[in-house]
């Protein structure tokens, strides 16, 4: 139940791990607006966006602990509406940012006996942030496919066996205190967790073979026509969308459907949006050290000095190498990366010369950002793979950290925006 592939893949860099899992257990551990196991299924409607199953089965697993009613597993149809409600905002917010406006923001907040408190609104926007941006990590990581069962994993991983990577690497870059909650919990929980794991295993053996071959036979039909700038894409073999049935037994199903709804709305050019519905974010006017820090501060105690490290921690990530290879000076390098991921959901900065961006980032490198950022469940192994062939698996992962962070403060830049807009 924990995040084994992830911690793994992050391992390589520990400081950033560190500060990575301070913030994932304060949002989802800690005192906050929101309860326990509408943090979770908040999580998981974020992730099933993206059709992630890794983040959805781990999130369903910590609802139910979390004493959640099993009843909501069988989709939005069964939730509270103050939760269906938000909805609208985690789509626009996977998928086109840009779109979300002070309306979106006054209607959560004035429906009556389904209303939302700033303090709560402001801790939902944060984790569907965060797990939409971690959704892009687990897939241009690989952990997707190292957690299907009888898949192929895409990546090695860093510390041997099952061992969670902060018992393997205690006292190199993970607090005490985080180690102390890690084990506890590990202890507390296995028993329950091995179980319905097995229960999860056994119901996809029995439907295993029907679903590879239609799988197959989707992947026949869909295979022409893929658009060439991204590269082929299959489905992942369809793993396991744990519902609930009225006893609270786990079954499986194909899909994650039941967590979305509008499931064909997706990322779209920002250059190709409507003109008279939006404009550029200019970062000059509202960025996240002068604005969107204090308020989310403010109104979710501490969180904002969390995101505020993880962001300065990605940001001072070695990386000369893979500068030395393209030429240039470390943070030019990663500023090239960051700023080119900000213009796709429509940020730009007034003081940086776009043109640089073609100079640094060879094609199938922009290719494989543009993936991993705006559409992360099409990423194959092929891609990986072929990006970058003489790079260390560490400096890969060392771009999905920054595609993660500057993902997340994309999103966040845009609700804060719109809360403060509507708060004026």
């Amino acid at each position: 139940g924990r995040l084994e592939a992830v911690t793994q893949q992050m391992g390589y860099h520990p400081q950033y791990l560190d500060s990575f899992l301070k913030t994932q257990h304060y949002l989802m551990h800690m005192d906050g607006p929101l309860p326990f196991d509408c943090r979770h299924y908040i999580a998981i409607m974020a992730a099933a966006r993206h059709q992630c199953r890794y983040l959805v089965n781990l999130h369903v697993l910590q609802f139910l602990r979390a004493g959640g009613d099993p009843q909501w597993l069988r989709g939005l149809d069964f939730i509270p509406p103050k939760l269906r409600n938000l909805n609208e905002i985690n789509k626009i917010l996977a998928h086109r940012p840009w779109l979300i406006t002070k309306e979106h923001i006054e209607k959560l907040l004035k429906i009556s006996e389904w209303s939302w408190s700033l303090a709560e609104l402001v801790h939902a926007v944060v984790l569907l942030a965060h797990c939409h941006a971690l959704a892009s990590f687990v897939f241009g990581c690989g952990c997707e496919q190292d957690e299907g069962l009888g898949g192929r994993g895409l990546l090695k991983p860093l510390s041997p066996g099952n061992q969670c990577f902060c018992e393997a690497t205690a006292g190199n870059g993970c607090s005490q205190e985080l180690l102390r909650i890690s084990r506890k919990r590990s202890l507390d929980s296995c028993m329950e967790l091995d179980s319905l794991r097995e229960r999860m295993q056994r119901i996809h053996v029995e439907t295993e073979g029907r679903e590879e071959m239609r799988l197959l036979q989707q992947d026949r039909e869909e295979g022409e026509g893929q658009g060439a700038e991204v590269g082929h894409h299959s489905d992942p073999p369809a793993g396991l969308s744990p519902l609930a049935d009225t006893d609270g037994e786990v079954t499986g199903a194909t899909n994650l459907a039941c967590y979305m709804q509008d499931p064909d709305f997706g990322y779209q050019d920002f250059a190709r949006r409507d003109e008279d519905q939006t404009q550029v974010f200019r970062v000059q006017d509202y960025s996240w050290e002068d604005h969107g820090f204090s308020l989310v501060n403010r109104l979710y105690s501490d969180i904002g000095h969390l995101l505020d490290e993880k962001f300065r921690m990605v940001d001072g990530l070695q990386s000369s190498a893979m500068a030395k290879r393209q030429g240039c000076e470390p943070s030019v390098f990663k500023r090239g990366i960051w700023n080119y991921i900000h213009c796709m959901f429509g940020i730009r900065y007034d003081d940086y010369d776009y043109a640089e961006v073609n100079q640094l980032l060879e094609r199938m490198l922009k290719v494989y950002i543009k993936t991993v950022t705006c559409y992360p469940e099409k990423t194959n192994p092929e891609m990986f793979d072929r990006f970058w062939k003489q790079f260390k698996h560490s400096e890969k992962v060392h771009v999905n950290l920054l595609i993660l962070e500057a993902r997340m403060q994309a999103e966040l830049l845009y609700a804060l925006q719109a809360i403060t807009q509507y708060m004026i």
